[in-house]
This record gives structure tokens, sequence and C-alpha cells, in this order.
């Protein structure tokens, strides 16, 4: 347990401080049974998400799950039944050891989240289904069932928080969609709230992915900037920054979409604001600082979700300090003038929106070929 000193000084203890929420983007049962998920929590970790990619590599990855899987190919499991257990079991037990961090914080904090198949991404009467069963299954306050910010996702978002269930928007990469993204959220409490339903116990946030967006322009402008001219002077001016301006932009929208007098009505009522998560926060170019994607987007209310090396990087050497409302004007012009070099911001984050979900099916059918292999072994 961390000492009085060490709480003062902790970076990661800081942005608890200064209202941001870091969260662990990794979930692997080693790591809740042998304690190492306790230790990052006394170290300030406040959450934590799970994805296809994240299963696959910890299932698929590891011997930690072996005798689990052996006694559930012995129990005559499918292999979707395989992975249902392992996932639900995995989240479950990963909630428990958060549940304190949930009642210490009279459930602001402290959840884990579990996403719907992406096979379902287009398929919005599939995902609802599919979150009602996770949801029952898990059946714990402090969870979240991942929903992608895709169309189909849209509806689904709205009716799932009308049914009181926490939702984690994942895979939102621009800004219109994060504005209707936070549109279904007030339209589904707006929707309990007229059944008379109570609105304080639901949390919901929206997982904005930005590293992606400079791994996926980066290389566009390099190439108007290895020309030369004005254009390569504009596009120097631009490159390695479209995620944090897109993010800067986002807070804005929030601020202007949560502080409205619709807002404050259900707010009167005990509704949460839905929080800005920002995911895909591990830094891809060795070029850029391995803090990048904290450094720049602390802000309150806001959450950033990391992999465990951004975490151990940032208790090392962040410095934390309120620094997401910063240069707001030029971050607009930024996002303004990439249409100048001739990119199409609204085409890129459509790209990555599918490219998001094409990559969790293949994980997801890597691990599912993989827990078949294992279970054909092991039954024949």
């Amino acid at each position: 347990m961390s000492t009085d000193t060490t709480y003062k000084e902790s970076p990661v203890r800081r942005l608890e401080d200064l209202g941001q929420s870091l969260w662990l983007d990794l979930l692997r049962r080693g790591m809740v049974d042998s304690g190492q998920l306790q230790d990052l929590i006394d170290d300030g970790l406040l959450g934590m998400t799970s994805n296809p990619t994240i299963f696959e590599k910890a299932i698929d990855g590891s011997h930690d799950y072996d005798d689990a899987i052996r006694a559930l190919v012995l129990q005559g499991r499918s292999t979707v039944q395989i992975y249902d257990a392992l996932t639900l079991e995995d989240v479950q037990h990963a909630a428990d050891v958060f549940r304190p961090v949930y009642d210490r914080l009279s459930g602001g904090d402290g959840f884990v989240s579990l996403e719907v198949s992406p096979y379902l991404a287009r398929d919005s009467q599939g995902t609802i289904d599919e979150a009602r069963k996770l949801w029952q299954q898990l059946d714990r306050p402090n969870t979240m069932i991942k929903v992608p910010a895709t169309r189909e996702g849209l509806i689904a978002i709205e009716q799932l928080t009308s049914e009181g269930l926490n939702v984690n928007v994942t895979l939102l990469f621009g800004l219109p969609r994060y504005r209707q993204v936070a549109e279904a959220y007030i339209a589904g409490l707006e929707a309990r709230a007229a059944q008379g339903k109570p609105l304080n116990h639901i949390s919901s946030v929206a997982s904005f992915f930005l590293s992606r967006i400079d791994t996926l322009v980066d290389p566009k402008l390099e190439e108007i900037m290895s020309a030369g001219g004005p254009d390569g002077k504009l596009a120097g001016w631009l490159h390695g920054q479209l995620a944090i301006a897109s993010a800067r932009v986002a807070y804005q929208i929030y601020h202007e979409i949560f502080g409205s007098e619709r807002f404050d009505r259900l707010a009167d009522r005990g509704a949460r604001v839905q929080r800005l998560l920002w995911a895909s926060t591990s830094t891809k170019n060795p070029a850029y600082s391995d803090v990048r994607y904290v450094e720049a987007l602390i802000g309150p209310e806001t959450i950033n979700t990391v992999p465990l090396e951004t975490f151990e990087a940032y208790r090392d050497h962040g410095d934390p300090a309120l620094r997401l409302e910063e240069g707001v004007d030029e971050a607009r012009e930024r996002l303004e003038s990439l249409s100048k070099l001739g990119i199409d911001l609204d085409q890129v984050t459509q790209q990555l929106e599918d490219e998001g979900v094409e990559k969790f099916a293949k994980s997801l059918d890597q691990l599912m070929e993989a827990l078949r292999k294992r279970r054909d072994s092991i039954s024949g």
C-alpha cells in the first residue's frame, strides 16, 4: 500500500487530484490472481478495460487459462461457451478487486468493461440483445458494456442507457460522431426519466481513440512535407498534432452538451455526465514522448486508458498539469486546415472505425480458432 508521502508525490495520484482517472487497457487473469492488479490500484489505478484483442493475447498468449480451459472442455462446453466463461470470469474477478474503489468514490470510478462481439458492430438489435445478456451475467454494478460508436451502435447506446446499463462507447474517432454518441446517451436518460426510473446509478464513457489518427494521417503529411513549398510547411505544422487537436475540440463539445439546460434537467434528477475517455493513447511513433497522449490530455471529468507500459512510464516520469484546454483555437484551426491538403478528416475517421471493427473481429477469429484447437486436443 502506498504511504501518504508517495500518495502525494505519485504522478498517477496527482492526476486524480486534477480530476482525471487513469484506467488500464489490459485484463489478464494472472495479474488479478497474483495481486498485481491490487498493487496498481494502490498506486492510483481507477479502472480497467478489455476488448477481443486483449483477450486474444491473454488467453492464447499465456498458460494462465490452461486449467480453466481443460475443465470447461471436460464439462462438454463448446468453443463459444468456453470463450464466454473465461471472459466473464475475468471481468467479474477484476470488478470485485475494483469494488472498494467504486464504493469509495460513490460509483464515480472503479469500472471494468466487457465488449459485445465485434461481429455485431453493424447489428443494432443483436448488440442490444448481447449487451443485455452480458450485463445480467456479469451481475456487477461496477462493470460497463462496450458498444461500438457505429451508426448501428448509436441505436443500441440509447436503448441500453434507457434500460439502466452502464455503456462504454468504443471505437469513436470523429467529432461529428461524438456529438451523436452524447445525444444517444442523453436521449436514453430522457427516455428513462419519462418512465419515472432512477438515473443516479448510471455511468457511461465515450472512448475517443486518438493515436491511430496520427498513425494514419502522419505518413500522408510526410509525403507533402517532403515536397516543400507552402503545402509542405502547412503539413509540417499539422504533423503529429491532429489527435490531440481532436481531443481538445471534443472536450469543448463535451462542455457545450453537458453544460446545457437540457442536461441540467437530467442532472437535477441525479444523472451523471458521460465522461470522455482517451483511448489508444500509447505512443506508436518512437520519435514522440512515451507519455505524449497522457500529458497533453489532462482535464477534469476525463479518463485516460493506457497499456501497462504507458502506466508505468507515467508513474515514473509523468508531469501532471491541466493542459486539455490549452490552444483550443489553434486546435480548431489545425483540424480545419487539413482539407487544404486534400485530406478529408471525416473519411479518415470512417476508415479508422471500419479498420477497428475489422481488427477486433480478426482477433476474435484467431482466439476462437485457438480455443477450438485446444478443445479438440483435450477432448480427442
